[in-house]
């Protein structure tokens, strides 16, 4: 007789996840997800139970804020190597201004749909704690970031990437978010200070967007389009865009009980004269971007997180409609805002279903254990060769041009390609957002 022994099924083994690698990139998914409610509870036109909807997108964000901000704080205090390596790095150290605009788009979220479960009063307190604290990081990320370009990082001739927009673009997110606080508070000098305040942001953020864009241009033009994994980047333009039409939006709605005449109805204009125009160069980078995108595919781009560039950046544009639509009461703009709200509702579920996807296969934060310290340099690849895993930014390459000084890449910048084979010597490196 022969006894068989039972099938005991194996226990299933749950991914071990370090927050080693997790670097500030991963606030993009709050802001993505944010910006779903806000921009749907700003659409020209009420969706019959969408607002139970949004709702629910705005408490997901407001969790993933939350354990972000937990996570990050445990990488700083146990991991604080690569985290000075992340601000060492030019591709990496422009993302920590998506701090800023994580607890910027919370907060408008809270002001935009919180209020049906915080309350008004609560939902106004923290809205108006995330938009200080929001508005404080963003200011330092402003001019951090940039002195740590023009100081510390070794930048090429064909190193601009949209990604420089990231830190200048959070004074706009204050700027589009603090509008709605101006009635909040006591009329007089109050509501002045803080319109003014909104104002002067919007003027930082709008100028150096100015100053910056043009080189993200020019280095298309001389060297083509980026890596495929680094296209969905190019969508990062149409944040200052459209966050910039969105703010001039609100800072004219805000503006009757807290300007004096005639400056609200000269604001309103300005509104129309600058959103329309804006608006429009929006949906030509859209198109533009996409098209990009679509030939990225056609190659193999794989996936990263660099695929949340395709939500806020979007939705800024959808708010930015919503409030033209409002100024003008002009139908083809509702129209406009719905369908661009359309493609951001469709980003944000193939981004969130890829990201939910990598995770559970450990693949976007692959089991660290102890901390490791970074390999030394002639164990390095070079810079420009050098790959990383989904969600996870390079060690830092020390560069013997610059001796032991750090936050500096090795080696000078490589030449371009003449053949101009779809990527940059630059774009080569798969630095930022942790691509494959």
């Amino acid at each position: 007789m022969v006894t068989v022994a039972p099938v005991v099924p194996r226990p299933l083994r749950t991914p071990r996840i370090s927050v080693r690698p997790l670097g500030p990139n991963w606030y993009a998914t709050v802001m993505g997800t944010a910006i779903v409610a806000t921009a749907g509870a700003g659409l020209p036109a009420r969706v019959p139970g969408a607002r139970v909807a949004y709702v629910a997108v705005w408490a997901l964000s407001a969790l993933l804020l939350l354990a972000l901000v937990a996570a990050r704080a445990r990488h700083w205090r146990h991991h604080s190597d690569q985290a000075r390596a992340h601000l060492a790095d030019p591709a990496v150290a422009p993302f920590y201004g998506c701090l800023a605009m994580a607890l910027l788009a919370v907060g408008g979220a809270t002001l935009a749909v919180g209020r049906d479960v915080l309350g008004s009063g609560a939902a106004v307190a923290v809205a108006g704690a995330l938009w200080v604290a929001g508005t404080a990081v963003g200011l330092l990320a402003a001019a951090g970031i940039p002195y740590l370009l023009i100081t510390r990082h070794r930048i090429g001739p064909a190193d601009a990437s949209p990604v420089w927009l990231l830190p200048v673009v959070a004074p706009m997110v204050s700027a589009a978010v603090g509008p709605g606080l101006v009635p909040e508070l006591p009329a007089g000098q109050w509501r002045a200070a803080l319109w003014l305040v909104c104002s002067a942001q919007f003027g930082l953020s709008l100028l150096a967007t100015l100053v910056l864009l043009p080189l993200v241009m020019a280095g298309l033009l001389r060297y083509g389009p980026p890596a495929p994994a680094l296209v969905p980047t190019l969508f990062l333009v149409l944040g200052p865009l459209g966050q910039s039409t969105t703010a001039l939006a609100n800072l004219a709605t805000a503006a009757p009980g807290t300007l004096p005449a005639p400056y609200p109805g000269a604001v309103t204009a300005g509104a129309l004269l600058y959103g329309v125009p804006a608006l429009g160069f929006a949906l030509w980078w859209l198109v533009l971007a996409g098209a990009l995108v679509v030939r990225a595919a056609r190659r193999g781009m794989p996936y990263a997180m660099t695929w949340w560039a395709f939500t806020f950046p979007v939705g800024t544009c959808v708010t930015g409609a919503a409030g033209l639509a409002r100024q003008t009461e002009l139908a083809p703009l509702r129209w406009l805002a719905f369908g661009l709200y359309a493609l951001l509702v469709l980003a944000w579920a193939v981004a969130g279903a890829r990201t939910v996807a990598g995770l559970a296969r450990g693949t976007l934060l692959p089991g660290g254990g102890a901390a490791r310290p970074a390999p030394p340099a002639a164990a390095s690849t070079p810079a420009a060769t050098q790959a990383t895993r989904p969600g996870r930014a390079p060690e830092p390459v020390s560069g013997a041009a610059d001796g032991p000084r750090p936050g500096r890449l090795s080696g000078p910048a490589p030449a371009p390609d003449p053949a101009r084979q779809g990527r940059s010597p630059a774009t080569a490196r798969t630095r930022s957002g942790g691509v494959r």
